[in-house]
């Protein structure tokens, strides 16, 4: 007759696996680690070596020597910067292949994943590529589709940035179906976009103002042409309200220096009462000899971001940790750098979830290499700027995954797998 013994075994090995699983599940709480990164977090006022814990997409706690043992995975970032998870404001990337569309499901406009993560950027703002008639033919083919976060300044054109005659075209200008297409979307549309108008006329200004304030949304201005019925410090003293943005600061038709080469006082006026001030580099928009003196004497951008598009990535712009290096070399702290690429853009679309790693937070992360050395840097005139650091993302995490890694150091040794 068969013992009965085996199973009184089994039983009790069954049990004390089972009272096990408690500790066990303790010991491995977090699904990614990083240990001894330094930490900068602006909004925080994190400024050191710390290790960050990563749980269920979120930021589970932020502190110093948090046991390995603890995490499913642990990436050792010793000698790295570890820091929220980029957030550019001005791209574009409403990508698509209509002819004559330029931005708006046209073919300058660039798919995000493809040029987001690899520069440790999340969270990117389609600056206007669509307008109130198109934006959820934007938000089907490229919002619902893509693993960045895709934000959006909606154009005060209705057809969007199609450029030509579409964006000249001010009976397609109306504030109120403009914001009523930002109140349907609240949590993607985050602005209104004006760009490109060439005539003497206010109006696109004065209408994306409208907008904004049925809206309770920011508006974003790329002048256009400049002309002599619109100065351009009539724009950022009377027509823009605190909170809005002058987006491409070191473009070079911007009255910005003097005969003795002097930043013009009115700019640190308007950047005062509060209008923000934003790179927006792109192709055409960015000068050394704009930026150089104007950051030397403390005329420095509310935030960086990179008019991301097939002509600029191309170009002097590259992506968005080229730019943030540029002012690096310039002479900004990497603190002032990244509170600029992360917590105040963050702020200035109203979206204060982001830039940031407190506890509970969504887990988008970039870890960065700051690589001392030779570098050459170009504007979008052609000139270089020499210098010697520059940005590199190592590591990029969206939402607790990560989406980019440079050397593997994620990754376990292919020898130490079955």
């Amino acid at each position: 007759m068969p013992t009965q013994k085996p199973l009184f075994h089994l039983e009790v090995v069954l049990s004390l696996y089972l009272c096990a699983l408690p500790a066990l599940a303790k010991a491995q709480q977090f699904d990614l680690l990083i240990k001894g990164g330094h930490v900068i977090d602006l909004m925080n006022q994190i400024d050191s070596t710390k290790d960050v814990a990563i749980a269920d997409g979120k930021i589970a706690q932020v502190a110093a020597n948090i046991a390995a043992t603890q995490a499913k995975t642990v990436v050792y970032a010793n000698r790295l910067l570890v820091i929220p998870g980029l957030v550019d404001i001005h791209t574009h990337v409403f990508y698509g292949t209509e002819p004559d569309a330029a931005y708006s499901s046209g073919f300058r406009s660039v798919p995000p994943d493809g040029f987001t993560f690899r520069a440790g950027v999340t969270t990117v703002v389609d600056a206007g590529g669509a307008g109130w008639r198109n934006f959820r033919q934007f938000k089907e083919q490229v919002i619902d589709r893509s693993r960045t976060r895709v934000l959006a300044f909606l154009n005060i054109v209705g057809s969007g940035m199609k450029g030509g005659p579409v964006e000249q075209n001010l009976a397609d200008m109306d504030p109120k179906l403009t914001a009523m297409r930002i109140l349907q979307f609240p949590e993607i549309i985050v602005g209104i976009k004006t760009a490109h108008y060439r005539g003497p006329e206010w109006d696109p200004v004065d209408r994306a103002v409208e907008a904004g304030r049925l809206a309770d949304v920011p508006v974003m201005v790329d002048f256009g042409q400049f002309v002599p019925e619109r100065p351009f410090q009539e724009l950022v003293l009377k027509h823009l309200r605190p909170g809005d943005i002058y987006t491409h600061t070191y473009l070079g038709r911007v009255p910005m220096l003097d005969e003795g080469g002097k930043v013009r006082s009115y700019l640190f006026e308007a950047q005062k009462r509060g209008v923000i001030f934003d790179v927006g580099h792109g192709a055409g928009s960015f000068l050394f000899r704009q930026a150089v003196p104007a950051v030397a004497q403390e005329f420095v951008p509310n935030s960086i971001s990179t008019d991301l598009h097939t002509g600029s990535m191309n170009a002097g712009m590259k992506n968005m940790l080229n730019v943030m290096s540029k002012f690096l070399n310039m002479g900004m702290s990497i603190q002032e750098v990244i509170r600029r690429a992360t917590w105040n853009p963050a702020q200035f679309i109203k979206q204060t979830d982001l830039g940031h790693l407190s506890v509970g937070a969504v887990a988008d992360v970039a870890v960065l290499n700051l690589r001392q050395g030779n570098f050459g840097f170009l504007d979008v005139g052609g000139g270089k700027m020499s210098g010697t650091q520059k940005l590199q993302c190592e590591l990029t995490i969206r939402q607790g995954q990560v989406v980019w890694d440079l050397n593997g150091i994620s990754r376990p040794e292919y020898t130490s797998q079955q």
